[in-house]
């Protein structure tokens, strides 16, 4: 199947923003879907001139939603990153952001019924094989993209999106540590391999030369650093059962500090080449519970509130991210939560190569 349009919503979810897709708008072939992806994102190519791209990471992703039939589970989520300056789509990652959108997509589509006030949204991570709980605030029926919600690394503010999270240890790896281990040695560098809903491999950031605080420019301009990050990360990615990861998103690499703003712990996070201008929702969720856990590399930096429900506030380049926890009698976290805010930002057909080529397999 050949397409050269399809009807998309354009969305900022959290701190990332791309294109929404009902799955059934889109070639059910991988190959024909990708091809397609990559023309309205304008990639391969650095400023993605060509596509509805923003030149980053974190403003070249795809959200496919679908209706479920699985039981408690109303919409079906599928995350696909889209290199920018590669011919790359991949679905090897899971992105929290991008999710905060769903649920009021899912409304405006129809998919599901709006409440009156607020609307509960139970979504199916097809990246991971989990469930989230999204909710939104939706008066007289209609969603609403107003409100007194903020988060770090957007402007002004918006309608909060409450997401929950259960049973995210070992989204992609398998288990929480996949390695078997706390802390693991590659190239003489400590590290924490861990996936709690993301695969990251946490680094404390003085072990590779830096302070931990530098602005994500500079970090980016650092290429011996990113060198040193990247023979790691390829190491790292057979200990934590993702095999050959050259040309995948994942795992991630975050350098920890001691919190310099009243958080948890600081962070600066490659996703996996450049520095990310945040957090990513996932790999918060999955740093915070690094910093809980006593053996962890980032423990000895980390200030962790005592109690068995705690709010981590993780520090990043643009502000913080919130993440509350419960954790059992042992301190291992159970659950998680986080506040992001979505907008829709147009409503319409994007459109592939005028050729007819877009599409093709």
């Amino acid at each position: 199947m050949s397409v050269r349009s399809a009807p998309c919503m354009w969305m900022r979810g959290g701190t990332s923003k791309g294109g929404y897709f009902l799955a059934s708008d889109l070639p059910a072939d991988t190959g024909a879907r990708d091809a397609f992806l990559l023309e309205v994102m304008g990639s391969p190519d650095p400023r993605q001139i060509d596509g509805m791209g923003g030149a980053d990471p974190l403003t070249s992703k795809v959200a496919l939603i679908s209706r479920s039939q699985r039981p408690g589970v109303d919409v079906e989520y599928l995350f696909l990153q889209v290199f920018v300056d590669e011919a790359i789509v991949s679905d090897s990652q899971n992105c929290g952001n991008i999710l905060a959108g769903i649920a009021p997509f899912a409304v405006e589509r129809g998919l599901v019924a709006a409440g009156e006030g607020e609307t509960r949204v139970n979504i199916y991570m097809r990246n991971t094989g989990q469930v989230a709980e999204a909710r939104i605030r939706t008066p007289g029926g209609v969603v609403t993209y107003a409100g007194e919600a903020r988060i770090d690394g957007v402007p002004g503010t918006a309608s909060p999106v409450l997401i929950s999270f259960r049973d995210t240890a070992g989204s992609k790896c398998g288990a929480l540590l996949p390695t078997g281990n706390a802390v693991d040695s590659i190239d003489g560098v400590a590290v924490t391999c861990i996936d709690n809903g993301m695969p990251v491999v946490v680094l404390r950031a003085a072990d590779l030369g830096i302070r931990g605080d530098e602005t994500r420019e500079s970090l980016d301009g650092d290429e011996a650093l990113k060198q040193r990050l990247e023979s790691i990360r390829l190491q790292a990615g057979p200990l934590m059962n993702l095999g050959d990861v050259t040309r995948q998103t994942v795992p991630k690499m975050t350098l920890v500090s001691a919190p310099r703003a009243g958080g948890v712990i600081g962070t600066r996070t490659f996703i996996p080449h450049r520095c990310h201008a945040s957090i990513g929702v996932f790999g918060a969720v999955t740093v915070a519970t690094a910093a809980v856990m006593p053996d962890s590399v980032a423990a000895s930096l980390a200030s962790v509130p005592d109690g068995p429900s705690k709010t981590l506030s993780i520090e990043h380049p643009s502000g913080e991210t919130t993440v509350v926890a419960e954790t059992d009698a042992a301190g291992a976290v159970i659950k998680a939560g986080i506040l992001r805010t979505a907008r829709k930002l147009f409503d319409g057909t994007v459109f592939g190569h005028s050729d007819g080529a877009a599409g093709s397999a």
